[in-house]
């Protein structure tokens, strides 16, 4: 473990906002860093710091281990639940060609792009699509549909400088051990007047306050909790002018948001999966929009 300041501003005056919930000796190993992982409500220490607000992990694992883990992660059950994804991004690419123009073949990066269901359909829809990604085992599978994924990081990828028109980040700002590291990185790679799309979840939301301590996303792997503000000031901080910033939700397979409800609440989501397989509605996807979830337009400035 190690003790780490606040990403944002560089401040070592946080406290505590949620108690360590993972007894000595039983953190997770590479299983818990999955996309699909339901260890909700299992997490390190979590604190806000004081200066500025940002919500983070600290103690947190070794941030070379925590990069190990991720090279290492196998997620077989994320490649089941592919329809639910598809749906997703394709709703994600409609507000992003609105605000950032047409593809007409210009180059876009999704970083952290796991099995490559994101870079594919941007493909499809006409932008020189790009991914980077750590787990090897991700990218073996994105590789294998004939992608363009870099394995790594995006700070250590061999990537082209000032290329990109877009550099995208879907649920992946939260897993990174620097954030601020990441979006100049980002900054560094987009052509001038390019954009940078994160997509993360909202700790100031209203759901998630509501929620406090049992909120889902309170989990082992994500090491940064951002709201719109703090996600605003880090973004700007790195050169970014923000440009929008609203709630955005995601599809889920039925069968799938049910296990994920039993995990949380198994009193209420086993009868529920049940209830769905007995109807046959496993396969049915759904929009889920809790508010909790949000993604922010922002455009390089400067030179």
């Amino acid at each position: 473990m190690e003790h780490v300041r606040c990403n944002l501003c560089g401040a070592d005056d946080a406290v505590e906002r949620y108690p360590c919930t993972i007894q000595a000796g039983e953190a997770g190993d590479w299983r818990a860093f999955r996309c699909t992982h339901s260890g909700y409500g299992w997490h390190h220490t979590i604190v806000q710091c004081q200066q500025c607000g940002l919500v983070y992990t600290d103690p947190r694992p070794d941030g070379h281990d925590i990069v190990e883990t991720y090279q290492a992660v196998e997620d077989p059950l994320y490649l089941e639940e592919r329809e639910g994804r598809v749906l997703t991004f394709e709703h994600h690419l409609r507000p992003l060609e609105r605000i950032t123009g047409p593809p007409a073949g210009r180059p876009l990066l999704d970083v952290g792009c796991y099995t490559g269901v994101f870079v594919e359909i941007a493909g499809r829809r006409g932008w020189q699509a790009w991914g980077v990604e750590p787990s090897r085992w991700a990218v073996e599978q994105a590789q294998a549909r004939g992608l363009h994924v870099v394995q790594g990081m995006l700070e250590t990828a061999d990537l082209p400088v000032a290329y990109f028109d877009v550099v995208t980040l879907w649920d992946v700002i939260e897993h990174v051990i620097d954030p601020q590291g990441t979006l100049r990185q980002a900054h560094r790679l987009l052509k001038p007047g390019g954009w940078v799309v994160v997509h993360t979840i909202d700790i100031d939301s209203l759901f998630a306050r509501l929620m406090g301590g049992r909120w889902p996303w309170l989990m082992e792997m994500h090491i940064y909790y951002f709201s719109r503000h703090t996600l605003r000031m880090m973004l700007e901080r790195c050169g970014f002018g923000v440009r929008s910033a609203c709630p955005q939700g995601r599809y889920l397979r039925l069968g799938y948001l049910m296990s994920r409800v039993s995990a949380l609440a198994p009193l209420v989501g086993r009868p529920a999966e049940r209830l769905v397989t007995a109807l046959g509605l496993r396969g049915v996807a759904v929009p889920v929009n809790l508010g909790d979830l949000f993604t922010a337009y922002a455009q390089r400035e400067g030179p």
